[in-house]
């Protein structure tokens, strides 16, 4: 699996482009805004869309998914259901932040722990992390050893658990118990900020010491 990372809205949401380079299919994962600038990295990079992933529910990753699903009619896949009260709401959501309109949308396939998702010759482990949100879910792939986390887990900091249905206790439960198991030589794509490894966060994070 090969990956860039697109930084998207005016909160610096770190959009990723992921694809095989078998086959040059690939999907994106979180496209929270600026669907003209993702269509440009995407075809920059001659990558045919396979489908859209999303691993939770909050505007900032998931303003454009309606837009860019109709326009090159790909299915969704991701989160958890336990997000579907805030992509029902994505419209207040931009309201609220004053972002541009933003369509609620229904995921082609709700995800779970356990599930696979696939694109060309790839596979991708879902891990189901709440804490930040209820239905937050990681995608790991096992060859390349990269997590696309989300908001679960930053370079010397956590998600947020101050949100409706945010809870900190299982945010804390889902790293440790979800994400230390994978490896201390995991990197993960946040969904903001710089890159870090499992291992430097076990080590140094404020957040996780105890």
């Amino acid at each position: 699996m090969k990956a860039t990372i697109i930084p998207v809205t005016s909160f610096a949401q770190n959009c990723s482009l992921i694809w095989c380079e078998d086959t040059m299919k690939g999907c994106l994962v979180d496209p929270g805004g600026d669907m003209d600038t993702l269509m440009d990295a995407v075809e920059k990079e001659g990558i045919t869309l396979e489908k859209i992933l999303c691993t939770h529910g909050h505007l900032d990753h998931v303003g454009a998914v309606a837009e860019i699903a109709a326009k090159k009619d790909l299915p969704i896949e991701g989160p958890h259901q336990g997000d579907d009260f805030w992509i029902d709401g994505l419209a207040d959501q931009a309201q609220q932040f004053g972002f541009p309109k933003s369509e609620s949308f229904t995921p082609t396939r709700w995800l779970n722990d356990g599930d696979e998702v696939t694109f060309g010759n790839v596979t991708l482990q879902v891990l189901h992390c709440p804490g930040h949100t209820p239905g937050h879910v990681v995608f790991f792939d096992k060859e390349t050893r990269v997590a696309i986390v989300g908001d679960v887990l930053f370079q010397g900091s956590i998600g947020r658990t101050d949100f409706p249905k945010g809870n900190h206790a299982d945010l804390i439960n889902a790293i440790k118990t979800k994400l230390f198991p994978l490896g201390d030589d995991v990197v993960f794509i946040p969904g903001h900020g710089p890159l870090s490894t499992i291992g430097d966060e076990k080590r140094s994070n404020p957040f996780l010491q105890g």
